[in-house]
């Protein structure tokens, strides 16, 4: 099992320590790239593919570790993109 079939099982059970880096780290995996929105975007982060469908997450600070909501968020926007 690859890195990411591994991040993807790990994704779907909502752990309560999943982490920023491991979801932008899945993404890009699955073919997203990181698009900060300039300087001024803060701790909002827009994933892009090549299709032009985007994934709009809030970088958690000052933890690293994504909400179980977020979670959610992200594997229901795979599973409308055909990611998943």
């Amino acid at each position: 099992m690859g890195t990411k079939e591994k991040l993807l099982a790990r994704l779907k059970r909502l752990p309560a320590d999943f982490t920023f880096k491991e979801a932008a780290r899945l993404l890009s995996l699955l073919g997203y790239e990181k698009n900060d929105k300039g300087k001024t975007s803060g701790s909002r982060v827009l994933f892009i593919d090549k299709q032009n469908r985007k994934i709009l997450l809030h970088r958690p600070h000052p933890e690293s570790v994504l909400k179980e909501y977020t979670l959610k968020h992200i594997i229901d926007k795979l599973t409308r993109n055909g990611d998943l």
